[in-house]
């Protein structure tokens, strides 16, 4: 039986299989973040000198981010987990549809390009399945800068207005603290005449790693990481070196793994502080934190029911929900999860109830009543965290599990499956050549499949 939450045909190009009811145990080195890793290639478009960005992911986002850079005329060259990048010959300031479909971050490019250029064309993003992500922010902020905008066809287009040939310093007040907003409006300002006031800026460590960088290249950007962000323009920016913070959201899956199976691991190297919602929580429901410098060690223990809500940082962060909504599949007692960023975020749910999971939903809050134990299944991931969230099910689950979608998976987790192996999980990836169709899926995108509360 393969339980999938779209009605549409999925390559079964790549699977991964998972024998149950695992242990992990080790020590697991933490990638770069991919969410900072991505606004930092664009960033790389403010400067004609050559940057170098260290501990960069190798995944499928990354790869799409530079193919668009290449095809603005953008020179990369790639060693490892190193990027040299050299944007001195930009001939393009048109972003293609085909390369931006399905990848948000794409839009970052158009602060960078207009600021630099006073003109860009950049398609409206894609991304993952998860609900809608306008882009009013970055538009009204853009505007407010000296930005005309028209969007046809799908296509943003922006020009700077008149016969000047910067954006111009002003005020903004973000009418909601959108990361994505915040790092598109702080790139374009770092190149304006004049100061930039962010008013209700996002706190993300992602967005404070862009304002380190932008600062190497001779930015003047203060108080990252706060509600008001202060940018004073510059004429220029310069190359620089800059090495990628580590991922919290995947230090956060680990974490969460090892809670849900009652294991001992070390995550590093991690920004302790980045990760402190997920670890009050993690020990709240009974799990024991140990914090060492870079690194987290967590040792495991009987799992209590804990309620969360998730937050703008520092509050839990959204991208662990799902994968926090399995360790209270298994909890003692009752939990309530609340998704307040994202409205189609709870795709997972309705899987993990198919694996013998007691979850029931009123609108964006699962009520969760823990469950002894789970089944194993073949279930297909519908985005990048409610993915990882299954491969955490099935590790903890009676049986085997083979998880397909993979391709959303390997946007975000490098390597995930061949880090579960050196901490000791039974996962293999296999690879297939049959196309199945939908008709050959137990389709569980019904909403009747998913018991819920009647609305108050």
């Amino acid at each position: 039986m393969i339980c999938v939450s779209k009605k549409k045909s999925y390559l079964k190009s790549q699977n991964l299989k998972i024998f149950g009811q695992g242990k992990l145990n080790g020590i697991v080195e933490i990638s770069g973040a991919k969410n900072s890793a991505l606004v930092l290639l664009a960033a790389s478009l403010l400067t004609n000198e050559r940057i170098v960005l260290q501990n960069v992911p190798r995944l499928t986002d990354i790869e799409k981010m530079a193919n668009i850079l290449r095809n603005l005329g953008v020179k990369i060259i790639e060693k490892n987990n190193k990027l040299e990048i050299d944007s001195q010959n930009i001939s393009i300031k048109e972003l293609p549809y085909e390369l931006v479909n399905g990848l948000r971050a794409s839009f970052f490019c158009i602060g960078p390009l207009l600021s630099k250029f006073g003109e860009a064309k950049v398609p409206l993003p894609g991304g993952c399945n998860i609900g809608s992500r306008p882009i009013d922010e970055h538009i009204n902020g853009l505007k407010a800068l000296g930005a005309e905008i028209l969007i046809e066809e799908e296509i943003v287009k922006a020009n700077i207005k008149g016969d000047k040939s910067r954006l111009i310093g002003t005020h903004i007040k973000l009418k909601c603290p959108s990361v994505g907003a915040t790092e598109t409006l702080i790139m374009a300002a770092s190149l304006a005449d004049g100061r930039t006031t962010i008013e209700n800026a996002a706190r993300e460590p992602e967005i404070q790693d862009l304002c380190q960088m932008l600062n190497k290249m001779g930015a003047k950007i203060y108080d990252s990481g706060k509600e008001t962000i202060i940018i004073d323009g510059v004429n220029k920016l310069c190359g620089c070196t800059h090495k990628v913070i580590p991922d919290r959201i995947e230090a956060g899956t680990f974490l969460i793994a090892a809670a849900a199976t009652s294991s001992s691991i070390t995550i590093s190297p991690v920004i302790p502080n980045h990760l402190e919602a997920v670890t009050n929580k993690l020990q709240e429901s009974g799990s024991k934190i140990t914090i060492k410098g870079n690194s987290i060690t967590i040792k495991g223990n009987k799992i209590k029911g804990v309620d969360i809500k998730t937050a703008p940082f520092p509050g839990f962060p959204t991208d662990l929900q799902a994968p926090f909504s399995t360790l209270m599949a298994i909890a003692n007692g009752q939990s309530k999860i609340t998704e307040t960023i994202f409205e189609n975020r709870m795709n997972h749910v309705q899987l993990l109830n198919k694996m013998g999971a007691n979850i029931k939903l009123n609108k964006n809050t699962a009520y969760i009543k823990g469950v002894k134990k789970i089944k194993g299944m073949d279930l297909v991931g519908s985005d990048l965290r409610s993915s990882a969230a299954l491969i955490i099910a099935g590790i903890i689950a009676e049986g085997t599990s083979i998880i397909y979608g993979l391709e959303h998976l390997d946007r975000g987790y490098e390597n995930f499956e061949s880090k579960l192996k050196i901490l000791g999980v039974k996962i293999t990836r296999e690879f297939n050549k049959k196309t199945l169709t939908s008709k050959e899926f137990k389709t569980s995108s019904d909403p009747a499949d998913i018991p819920r509360y009647k609305a108050a």
